[in-house]
């Protein structure tokens, strides 16, 4: 077991290690505004005890859904002192993030319950209708407990690790890469491959190798993999996780190509997360082979795709996807 401790990283404070939820009182205060689902409320009831507004996150994409609840939220007095927590997986901690920049940059709070890493990044898609050029925002209340962040059954659990290793790999293979967040990162893979070194996960790995993923993507930024796998995501409405488990081994052979990673180094490990989320193919997931053009073309469309030395072309995004298909 990860021994708990407190991180303070410029504005924010990060407080990890299982059992970390009944600190949530003294971490987030009383009367903040909740944004949840009813698996996680049902979860860890002292992180919504003291909420003096609740709302339940809809099924559906980030910047409908946070439209949504703006408009729901119109009138109400959202408390300037306190956070908007975000309590669920990285939808619901987008969400909020969401919400909040578009309320003026209110500060946000979250307590994960995927490896998803949402909580420790500035990336999330504006409001539907919010102006493109508004600040983003990232959590300055973070608090991660394994037993709910490393939650999930096994299946999702591989699928979400899948995508915290792509987190890990990706930031040492952009422009933005930089000596510590790849330190970091390295770590954050090493720490994931041993949490699933066996039939039973060690979760408390998990939960830490993928928030340092998190922090390592978010000094570095995306690039290929992450642009390919969230453009199919919104294109397909499959899980984040179980995308990302099919496209890994893919992107990774791309990012070889290019010298920016061994792939035999993480090879063996991201084949491994894909069958165990069950995600060996796109194919295998329910895909439409006619969305992986529209993928392909809106993909080219993100400037993101710059940040990986040299830029993919239309070609390579299109055989990408087919190889994962």
């Amino acid at each position: 077991m990860v021994a708990p401790f407190t991180w303070r990283d410029g504005e924010r404070t990060i407080r990890f290690g299982r059992g970390v939820a009944a600190d949530a009182p003294s971490l987030l205060g009383s009367g903040y505004a909740l944004l949840t689902t009813p698996r996680a409320r049902a979860a860890a009831p002292d992180v919504t005890a003291d909420a003096a507004i609740s709302r339940d996150v809809p099924a559906g994409r980030v910047d409908d859904v946070a439209a949504i609840l703006l408009a729901e939220l119109e009138d109400v007095d959202l408390p300037d002192d306190l956070p908007l927590v975000a309590f669920g997986g990285g939808r619901v901690v987008d969400v909020a993030k969401s919400v909040a920049a578009a309320r003026g940059g209110l500060r946000v709070a979250a307590v994960p319950t995927t490896l998803s890493a949402a909580e420790m990044t500035r990336s999330h898609r504006h409001a539907t209708g919010v102006d493109p050029s508004t600040p983003r925002v990232r959590p300055s209340v973070i608090i991660n407990d394994p037993a709910l962040s490393a939650s999930q059954p096994v299946r999702d659990l591989a699928g979400s690790a899948a995508n915290a290793l792509a987190h890990a790999i990706e930031a040492t293979a952009t422009v933005g890469a930089s000596p510590v967040p790849t330190l970091v990162a390295r770590d954050a893979a090493r720490r994931l491959a041993e949490g699933f070194g066996s039939m039973e996960p060690d979760r408390d790995e998990l939960a830490l190798g993928a928030l340092l993923s998190g922090y390592a993507l978010d000094a570095a930024g995306i690039g290929l993999h992450h642009v390919l796998a969230q453009t199919l995501v919104r294109a397909s409405g499959l899980p984040h996780g179980s995308v990302n488990a099919a496209l890994l081994p893919h992107t990774l052979v791309a990012l070889d190509r290019r010298g920016l990673v061994d792939a035999t180094e993480f090879r063996a490990f991201a084949d491994e997360l894909s069958a165990r989320a069950e995600a060996r193919s796109l194919r295998a997931l329910g895909v439409h082979p006619d969305v992986l053009e529209t993928c392909a073309t809106v993909a080219m469309r993100r400037s993101e795709l710059d940040r990986t030395p040299p830029p993919p072309l239309p070609d390579e995004v299109r055989a990408i996807y087919k190889a994962a298909w």
